[in-house]
């Protein structure tokens, strides 16, 4: 029973190496959470690809909210769950504001929101009985973003990404495509 984190910037191979970690862990007993909303035909795309690319026996839920739901109900030996950034992005634009006027106060109550929804994702560490994989976008090494809700994203992002490594059991940092083990 471990959580393993894998980051990493786009197109570094992060969600290859998640899938290639869950089939030597789970087999055909790997549940796959995909937190993407495809709206646009590039994501769509995207989204085929990476169904194309996984197991057809693996069992797959699109869902971005409410995962302890999902990961308590679930009896697979692997759940991985792809991915956290594209889970604060969807959650981030459920909210209805001007985000270019929007106060401090209530981007506190915003990220307190995707806290508890990333809390419980941790908490469910404790209740399910196999490994959970989860992939997410290291955001904070490049530019600043020219715009507030840019910043806002990369912020946030970065706060879960630290409160999921903090507990997890190993995290790995992709680069161009090589795994690097920067914990467990």
């Amino acid at each position: 029973m471990s959580l393993v984190m894998i980051t990493g910037g786009a197109r570094s191979g992060k969600s290859e190496f998640a899938e290639k970690l869950a089939l030597e862990k789970g087999g055909n007993s790997v549940l796959y959470i995909a937190t993407s909303i495809p709206f646009d035909e590039e994501m769509k795309g995207r989204v085929k690809r990476h169904k194309e690319r996984r197991p057809p026996f693996w069992q797959t839920k699109e869902v971005y909210k409410n995962l302890y739901d999902v990961i308590s109900k679930s009896n697979a030996k692997v759940i991985l769950i792809d991915c956290l950034t594209v889970m604060i992005t969807n959650l981030l634009m459920e909210v209805d504001l001007t985000w270019e006027k929007v106060e401090l106060k209530e981007i506190d109550n915003i990220e307190k929101q995707i806290a508890d929804e990333v809390d419980k994702i941790l908490s469910a560490k404790k209740d399910f009985k196999g490994d959970i994989i989860l992939v997410t976008n290291e955001v904070g090494m490049g530019l600043v973003p020219e715009y507030k809700l840019g910043r806002i994203f990369r912020d946030i992002a970065g706060r879960m990404n630290k409160k999921v490594a903090d507990v997890a059991d190993e995290v790995y940092l992709m680069v161009s495509g090589i795994p690097l083990k920067i914990k467990g």
